[in-house]
């Protein structure tokens, strides 16, 4: 019966591997770029206090419209430049299946990895050009692509999940005005960075900028995400967003967190502070090569299998991500954490690279 089930599945996705995000609690966890401080007490409590003023009976607000006005200030756009989202997973889908679908989406590996799998199941072919050995973009070459005929959706991560470098302005300019199709620049780390191209969207409507409240603003759980775009690309997203696709405590959440702009700084900055720290200690530990990092997060190669490494600190109760692979040949990615958390990570890796070595030489 299960063979007979899958055969209804298409075709085209049945070798598709899911996306795997593992679960251990208890464990310091270091794996998927999340805030690592809880929301401060004055934000709690004013959410909880406009809850008061909620009914959870009726659907939310189609169109999010108070938390786009609040976006629409914070990024220096107009509201309908705007569009809300059930995290940036939906709207990447979604901007592929208005956009992509049939034709070709242009990725940057190494990168995020949903990008092409969001592109397959939109129907769009994936294609890919490399990054450089320092993970640049080889923008000659992507440019080519950007040009080709069929070419519908190119998409660059900036600060690039999973090596943590940024996307020249320049670059950003020369792919939104020579692409044949839209161009999605992912910035859901760029508050790390402090830099941002939404203002570019005004000059060129095949900009798609991409942004979340999950990373900076420690939102997570909740699943907020949004984009900055010409109206007319939002009124092509239209076609296939769900109707009530970003629920009303999300979207009150958001728009809260938004007044608190200056204490949100304040925690961003004390991540900053704490990568470089941890980049800085991280170059000590001998059999670690640390690859320098705009976001939250620090991508690092071992001299031993990313697997071995990666096993030694979930023994020790420390989860990171293992993101070898082509171009990331013995690769791991650590999220900055609290100092405490950070520690306990670095105190694991070294005796795990030492405990590595040790047995190889003997």
């Amino acid at each position: 019966m299960t063979e007979e089930l899958l055969s209804l599945l298409r075709p085209d996705l049945r070798d598709l591997v899911p996306y795997a995000v593992p679960h251990y609690p208890g464990y310091i966890k270091l794996d998927a770029n999340e805030n690592p401080y809880d929301f401060a007490p004055e934000v709690l409590a004013a959410v909880v206090r406009r809850l008061s003023g909620q009914t959870f009976t009726r659907y939310p607000d189609p169109e999010a419209t108070e938390l786009r006005r609040r976006i629409a200030a914070y990024t220096g756009m107009a509201p309908e430049n705007i569009l809300a989202g059930n995290g940036s997973d939906e709207l990447i889908l979604n901007l592929f299946l208005s956009f992509g679908g049939g034709g070709r989406v242009v990725i940057t590996p190494p990168t995020f990895s949903m990008y092409a799998i969001h592109g397959r199941i939109a129907g769009a072919t994936v294609a890919a050009v490399a990054r450089r050995e320092d993970f640049s973009l080889d923008l000659a070459a992507l440019l080519r692509e950007a040009r080709a005929p069929g070419t519908r959706v190119v998409v660059v991560c900036s600060p690039n999940n999973p090596t943590g470098n940024t996307v020249p302005r320049e670059a950003v300019e020369a792919l939104a005005a020579e692409a044949a199709g839209l161009v999605l620049l992912d910035e859901a780390y760029g508050e790390f960075a402090g830099e941002s191209c939404c203002d570019l969207v005004r000059r060129y409507p095949r900009l798609v900028v991409l942004r979340t409240f999950s990373k900076a603003f420690g939102l997570a759980g909740l699943r907020v995400g949004y984009l900055v775009a010409d109206p007319a690309v939002i009124a092509g997203l239209l076609k296939v967003k769900q109707p009530f696709n970003l629920n009303s405590f999300s979207q009150l959440a958001a728009a809260t967190v938004l007044e608190y702009q200056p204490l949100f700084r304040q925690r961003m900055e004390e991540i900053i502070a704490n990568r470089e720290e941890l980049y800085r200690r991280m170059k000590q530990i001998r059999g670690v090569e640390v690859f320098p990092s705009r976001a939250n997060f620090i991508l690092f190669r071992t001299s031993l299998p990313a697997a071995k490494v990666y096993a030694g600190l979930l023994a020790r109760r420390v989860l990171i991500r293992n993101v070898a692979g082509p171009g990331l040949e013995r690769c791991l990615r650590v999220t900055v954490g609290t100092p405490a958390e950070n520690e306990a990570f670095l105190q694991a890796l070294a005796a795990v690279v030492a405990e590595g070595e040790g047995s190889s030489s003997g």
